[in-house]
């Protein structure tokens, strides 16, 4: 079978990294066609293992195909490497590899003026790739865990690409640097969590293989319930550093210092969302805990709104963008946590709904996404700024990226029949379910949830248009005077091809994915509830508010019948300066880090000068005086040594009597 061949998906980048680290230099565009030809063999490997677990017997009785090799044991722990195929493992493999291909290409005309340096970007993010689609074809939680690791680190070095040298001077590479390591700080708190979710796992289950846990999960969760949720609640610590959900959100904004491809590949295609892969690759044991459910929904519903919020006056376009991927991360969440929590309750066709929204979302983001962040790569690359105020009617200078770019805006703002519509409605569609099935205080939690969720639909449509028209509407404002032109067809092309999927990806749907992204053989009829929600009042209540989000933006910053600065009350607005700080966030991070990292630095670093180095030093020059003190009866003459000896005889000749004497006589 093909299948069998499952490793290759991961091997074949990782193969390419190193081959790019060793001979790239030597190569075209310093290793950029080898990464490209990596990862389209991965897309293409997938696309075969796909099509046959799609057409197998395995496929129809709801099962998924899975192989593994014992690796080590410790005791009665057996860890085992393998691979793990399912409807979910093909939807990721598919959509990961193939939108990386895209931006691989587009890489050779983004990145074509960095010379030398362009041979460690194609290694990275080939590497990056790599801990993806291993994390993706893994078949435990041990083996994903080592993924998961792999992107931590590439995501630190491709944030940081630009420390070593930026064109916008000294600051700018500084910016970079720091946000490197603020990415990868935050994202190792997560990190620590869900190893220690790991580690009660291991003790609850004896395996991490997801076959064993998932069929031993109810069995596991009536026995140690308590353990089982400390265990869940600590996993999904790791989620909320890796997919940057609330209260570790705000890295992912500062992760824009690294380049636009970069920002493409970790907001769409890999990094953030393995946070929510792992939250819908761990259902089944998720859904054995209600209340774990509920506040997975909580949080996704929290990030979504506070997350729109800060990019309702932003003026960076990336930044613009990544407040987006934050936001519409916490309606993936959302969706898993409100199907999981009516999936608990006994609900298992509303909760296979919630799984399907979050996963569905997931794939439809990372196709719109993708080409938002790749646009405005193509806007930056046309203007030389990233901020929108130095842009403006770039329209007929740059129709393919601007058309484009609409696509996608269209997407992200739910506008029938893009794309985004068919998830997002759906996402909100469960939220209101788990309300009307919910009990007692859950059911409260949700209808807040819901209203949170609709909200940000309405700023999300605003935000997305403010930015569209503020770039490409109006008059043509300083760098865009001056821009070149549209971006060569290596930027283009995949912009074009993601328009397209931007348009249609929300149809399949229709065309078995509600089949092949079913949770434990309840399948979601696509045709239904997409025919459903034409007929739910709430969802002519998201797109009114969507079209007013849109006429709203339109008025603002095309017609100027509106004035934005108002809102700003010459700078004296609270609401507005909160927005602008991120509403405090990085200062209380800051605090934090000073108050209690430092407190906690200065206290080890006295624990490891007064106690460590000083009971060391102490000894070391206890022996030395001790030497310098024996050192002095070496004084040469026979007479001295012979006094010294017979000293010592008389002493231990009076202890040997007094020990004699003690034990009853000689």
């Amino acid at each position: 079978m093909i299948a069998e061949y499952t490793w290759l998906v991961p091997f074949i980048p990782m193969m390419c990294f190193l081959i790019i680290g060793i001979i790239g230099r030597k190569t075209p565009e310093k290793g950029g066609y080898i990464a490209i030809a990596g990862a389209l063999c991965s897309f293409l490997i997938a696309v075969a293992i796909s099509y046959e677990y799609l057409t197998s017997d395995a496929f129809a009785a709801g099962q998924p195909i899975t192989e593994s090799i014992r690796w080590f044991s410790i005791g009665d722990y057996t860890m085992n490497l393998g691979y793990y195929v399912d409807g979910l493992t093909c939807a990721m493999m598919l959509f990961s590899s193939f939108i990386s291909t895209l931006i691989f290409i587009y890489s050779l005309g983004y990145m074509h003026d960095q010379g030398e340096r362009k041979n460690r970007y194609y290694a990275e993010v080939s590497l990056f790739l790599t801990g993806m689609l291993g994390l993706i074809v893994s078949s435990n939680f041990l083996e994903l865990f080592i993924f998961w690791e792999v992107m931590g680190l590439c995501s630190y070095l491709l944030i940081g690409f630009w420390s070593f040298r930026h064109h916008d001077g000294d600051a700018a590479s500084a910016n970079a640097a720091s946000a490197a390591k603020k990415a990868f700080l935050v994202t190792r708190m997560g990190d620590v969590c869900l190893m220690g979710g790991l580690f009660i796992f291991l003790n609850l289950f004896h395996t991490l293989d997801y076959a064993d846990m998932f069929a031993n999960a109810g069995a596991i969760a009536a026995a140690n319930p308590e353990l089982l949720t400390l265990g869940l609640l600590l996993m999904f610590g790791g989620v909320i550093g890796k997919s940057a959900q609330f209260p570790l959100h705000d890295w992912l904004p500062d992760a824009m210092a690294g380049p636009t491809t970069v920002s493409s590949l970790i907001h769409a295609a890999t990094m953030v969302k393995a946070g929510v892969y792992l939250v819908a690759r761990a259902f089944p044991i998720y859904v054995m805990d209600a209340n774990v459910m509920l506040f997975v929904a909580i949080i996704g519903g929290i990030t979504a709104f506070i997350a729109a919020t800060m990019a309702l006056n932003n003026m960076n376009i990336k930044k613009v963008l990544a407040y987006s991927t934050v936001s519409q991360l916490g309606y993936m969440i959302l969706a898993l946590g409100a199907g999981g929590y009516l999936w608990a309750l006994g609900y298992h066709e509303l909760g296979a709904l919630g799984f399907f929204a979050g996963c569905f979302h997931m794939i439809n983001h990372a196709f719109f996404k993708a080409l938002l962040f790749m646009g405005s790569g193509s806007v930056i690359h046309g203007t030389g700024t990233e901020d929108m105020r130095l842009m403006g009617g770039l329209f007929s200078k740059m129709k393919i990226t601007a058309i484009t770019m609409l696509f996608g805006c269209l997407s992200i703002a739910g506008i029938p029949i893009f794309s985004g519509f068919w998830s997002k409605d759906l996402v909100i569609d469960v939220a209101m379910a788990a309300f009307n099935n919910g009990t007692g205080d859950a059911a409260t939690w949700f209808i807040i949830l819901w209203i949170l969720a609709v909200i940000t639909a309405f700023m999300t449509a605003f935000y997305m248009f403010r930015m569209w028209f503020m770039t490409f509407m109006g008059e043509p404002r300083e760098n865009a005077q001056h821009c070149h032109g549209e971006s060569p067809k290596t930027m283009t092309m995949p912009l074009v091809i993601l328009a397209v999927f931007a348009l249609i990806s929300g149809l399949f749907m229709f065309f078995g994915l509600g089949d092949m992204l079913a949770f434990q053989g309840v399948a979601i009829d696509g045709v239904e509830h997409g025919i459903e929600l034409f007929s739910n009042p709430y969802t002519y209540l998201t797109l009114a508010l969507a079209a007013i989000g849109i006429g709203i933006a339109y008025l603002m910053y095309v017609k100027k019948s509106i004035n934005p600065g108002k809102f700003n009350k010459d700078g004296q607005s609270w609401l507005y300066n909160a927005l602008t700080k991120r509403w405090w966030f990085p200062d209380l991070y800051n605090q934090i880090s000073w108050k209690l990292g430092y407190g906690v630095a200065k206290g080890v670093n006295y624990v490891d000068r007064q106690i460590v180095d000083g009971t060391v030093n102490g000894l070391s020059s206890a022996v030395v005086g001790g030497g310098d003190v024996l050192s002095k009866v070496q004084t040469g003459h026979v007479q001295d040594y012979s006094s010294i000896v017979l000293l010592g005889v008389s002493v231990l000749s009076v202890l040997f009597l007094i020990v004699a004497f003690a034990l009853g006589g000689l």
